[in-house]
């Protein structure tokens, strides 16, 4: 975590809450007590704040200062509204492309996925505020910067999400070798919000439920599956190949 980037502290951290900074996510340790702790964890819960239960040894390694039992990573960007981000966009361009990470959790696949929608021109990407990977120094170097001219989005619920680019004429398309299409045989060229899944588990079972469509890429060996990072590549490149 980059110094630059950390706030410790309850205190410190509860008031950084409290004025609306984006947080990344806060790690307190375990067995904390205390009515200023009970305090910050009843913020945190409310403002759903990602946060978890660490040995005091990891907080030590975050910071050597007097930590209170609790180290908070600020984002080094601005997070945009669903709304005004769906409905800027679908008012400027009449065929966008959105990007959806369904708990993708490796900060370095985030970043690689940053940078190669940002060359696709994707239009916003969309993450969950919790379980999402953190946007930190290895997120900004491994997106070559491109963290920082792309519009990301934290939302509580990716249905929600995905509800509401539907409701606004938005088509939802999942990548998961469980389809039975291809995705060569999926329309792309309509606004599209790709859904890509976790690099353990893919997309949420509810979530695919509820999306319109959802495709494979074809495999030609035994091994089941791509990098997260390398099969959004593919799948972005699809859509710029059907718009053009």
């Amino acid at each position: 975590m980059e110094k630059e980037n950390q706030i410790f502290g309850i205190r410190a951290i509860l008031e950084a809450v409290e004025a609306g900074k984006d947080i990344d996510k806060v790690f307190i340790q375990k067995e904390a007590q205390g009515e200023l702790m009970s305090d910050l964890l009843k913020s945190l819960r409310k403002n759903n704040i990602n946060f978890s239960y660490v040995p005091v040894e990891k907080l030590n390694r975050l910071t050597p200062k007097n930590h209170q039992g609790a180290v908070a990573s600020i984002a080094p960007i601005s997070f945009v509204g669903l709304e005004p981000l769906i409905e800027g966009v679908l008012e400027a361009k009449p065929n966008p492309l959105f990007l959806i990470l369904d708990q993708i959790s490796d900060a370095r696949n985030f970043g690689a996925i940053i940078r190669t929608a940002a060359c696709c021109g994707v239009d916003g990407i969309i993450i969950s505020k919790n379980g999402a990977a953190p946007v930190n120094g290895d997120t900004v170097k491994t997106s070559a910067g491109a963290v920082f001219n792309i519009p990301i989005c934290k939302v509580d619920h990716i249905k929600d999400a995905i509800f509401y680019l539907q409701s606004s004429g938005v088509k939802t398309i999942g990548a998961t070798e469980k389809a039975e299409k291809e995705i060569y045989d999926v329309e792309l060229n309509t606004p599209l919000a790709i859904v890509m899944g976790s690099e353990e588990r893919g997309i949420n079972p509810s979530v695919l439920k509820i999306i319109d469509e959802s495709a494979k890429l074809p495999m030609s060996s035994a091994i089941a599956s791509l990098n997260v990072s390398v099969a959004c590549g593919a799948f972005l490149y699809e859509a710029i190949r059907q718009r053009r």
